[in-house]
């Protein structure tokens, strides 16, 4: 994450250790949970971040491909633990610059790991669609694809018991697909999510792991058309577990962890700088740690994004400011 778009965020960053539980019970959170009902502890599915993609602008080419549901189910097999049946598979990590196990970073590395999480996300594609979805301005031949699929072949090998983790087709018109035992954090990132959430603030340890998962934009900040429906999911659900985590721990209490909060802001902001429900619980951090400075650092880098989009701040963040500037101490604790 960098250190040099929030400073004052991160300065105090951890990694939260014994994980412990709060409520939320403030009225600004249900105020908040009211003017955005699929933003609130209860982590929802549908897309809502401002920096969202428009999945109409994708090539004609990949137009069947693209009427695929936005997340399909993920063929990896998983444990209830959330980890596979088979720890040393392959893992595609799309929480961040997209990587591969085994796949270098050089070469052809980085456009054969794009093609497995295409392969993982998309599975059973035919050449036509795989070609136009690695490139829609100049699709792959179909020999191309070919010699991708084979260098990921030889990168990611085979299980213990010698099946390929990218299976050879047995016929040309056979699709494309990655073997069931192939890995990916975002579907480790979704079990923890799901499993947490009928548990309530019982499920927070999961959020908080679903969390650390993610190592910056997912797919890098600049995904393939195909993969822009995906990564805005995956924008929209970690600005929810975030916000979710800052919720439970800001509060004062015997469960209180700004340090906690503090990483979950942080993480949330570094995925989507213009996520302003992120904004207002940097703020009640601040104001929880005392620290005035660091407030006016969130309320002014909020104001920056704000104009820079060209558009004016939600009306919870103007009266969360004004009462955390404005407000009598008991007035900040109750905003709190």
């Amino acid at each position: 994450m960098s250190d040099e778009v929030f400073p004052a965020l991160l300065a105090a960053s951890t990694n939260p250790a014994g994980l412990r539980l709060l409520s939320p019970t403030t009225s600004e959170v249900e105020a908040d949970n009211k003017a955005n009902p699929n933003t609130g502890p209860t982590v929802p599915s549908t897309p809502q971040s401002r920096a969202g993609a428009d999945s109409s602008d994708m090539p004609q080419a990949a137009e069947a491909d693209a009427l695929a549901p936005a997340v399909e189910e993920p063929t990896a097999p998983e444990t209830e633990a959330g980890e596979a049946h088979d720890l040393h598979a392959p893992e595609i990590r799309v929480l961040g610059p997209v990587e591969v196990t085994g796949v270098d970073s050089t070469g052809h590395g980085p456009r054969m790991a794009q093609l497995a999480a295409l392969l993982y996300f998309r599975p059973g594609r035919s050449a036509d669609v795989l070609c136009a979805a690695m490139d829609p301005v100049s699709p792959w031949s179909t020999s191309t694809l070919n010699a991708r699929m084979q260098g990921l072949r030889s990168s990611l090998g085979s299980d213990s018991s010698g099946t390929l983790y990218v299976p050879r087709r047995k016929a040309g018109g056979d699709p494309y697909r990655l073997g069931p035992g192939v890995r990916c954090d975002w579907t480790r990132f979704l079990q923890f999510v799901e499993r947490a959430l009928p548990l309530g603030p019982s499920g927070l340890p999961d959020l908080e792991k679903a969390l650390r998962l993610v190592r910056g934009k997912p797919f890098g900040g600049r995904p393939l058309p195909w993969a822009e429906p995906y990564a805005q999911e995956m924008i929209t659900r970690i600005i929810d577990v975030a916000h979710t985590v800052a919720t439970y721990r800001i509060p004062a209490g015997p469960h209180h962890d700004l340090s906690a909060a503090r990483q979950a802001v942080s993480t949330g902001l570094d995925v989507d700088e213009t996520a302003e429900l992120l904004y207002r619980d940097w703020m009640r951090l601040e104001a929880a740690r005392g620290n005035r400075s660091g407030l006016h650092t969130a309320i002014a880098r909020v104001q920056q994004v704000n104009r820079s989009l060209d558009c004016s701040l939600e009306m919870a963040t103007t009266q969360l400011i004004n009462e955390l500037l404005n407000g009598s101490g008991m007035a900040v604790r109750k905003a709190l």
